[in-house]
């Protein structure tokens, strides 16, 4: 898996954002590109932000349990797969605004570095390692750019 923490990913990704158009089509799912933008943010808001609740407990201790492994492994997301309610963006956003705010989240990750991430406590899932937080972030950034074709 590509390391988001390097300045030659981030650039990639970036580059990739910046071919998106406000009419750029998916090739599956219901999320327009806007939505898709903003949705890709939610990752980014539960580490900068205190925007979404923390689960509770016995929340906590579930996620852990059965969806932890599917989003921090290497193992890519399958097209339609369920979006968590927290993830789910039904409300018309604006293009230009949801790309750069996702632009400037994954600018800040990469500036920010992977130590800083190692051992850094995720809301849903508790500590993860580096290369967790790296495949939840590139993972869940390459599948959805690659739904909208970029």
């Amino acid at each position: 898996m590509k390391n988001i923490f390097t300045k030659e990913v981030t650039d990639e990704v970036v580059g990739r954002i910046n071919t998106l158009t406000a009419e750029t089509q998916p090739k599956w799912g219901k999320m327009n590109v806007a939505q898709m933008l903003a949705h890709c943010s939610v990752s980014y808001e539960g580490v900068y932000t205190d925007k979404h609740p923390k689960p509770n407990g016995f929340t906590k201790f579930i996620l852990k349990l059965l969806v932890k492994k599917q989003v921090v492994s290497e193992k890519p997301y399958p097209k339609n797969g369920r979006t968590a309610p927290q993830f789910l963006i039904t409300d018309e956003r604006d293009f230009e605004t949801e790309k750069e705010r996702l632009i400037e989240y994954i600018l800040k990750t990469q500036e920010l570095g992977v130590t800083y991430f190692d051992g850094k406590e995720s809301h849903s899932f508790g500590k993860l390692t580096k290369q967790e937080w790296n495949n939840l972030f590139y993972k869940h950034l390459d599948h959805h750019l690659t739904q909208f074709g970029v």
